[in-house]
């Protein structure tokens, strides 16, 4: 019994490097699709000028 769980340990070491390291990701189709639709950027608005000053500060 050992031995087959340190043969499946083994194998699922085998299996988690394989697809970790060398296997490379295939770009799917959603994903072309997605970078595509993308034309702009989001805008970012900086809220940082709305905040309440600290309570007790003299600002």
């Amino acid at each position: 019994m050992p031995y087959l769980f340190g043969g499946l340990v083994v194998l699922n070491a085998i299996t988690l490097g394989y697809y970790l390291f060398l296997q490379q990701p295939s770009t799917t189709q959603t994903l072309k699709t997605a970078k595509e639709s993308i034309t702009q950027p989001l805008t970012f608005t900086n809220s940082a000028k709305y905040i309440p000053p600290i309570i007790g500060s003299k600002d």
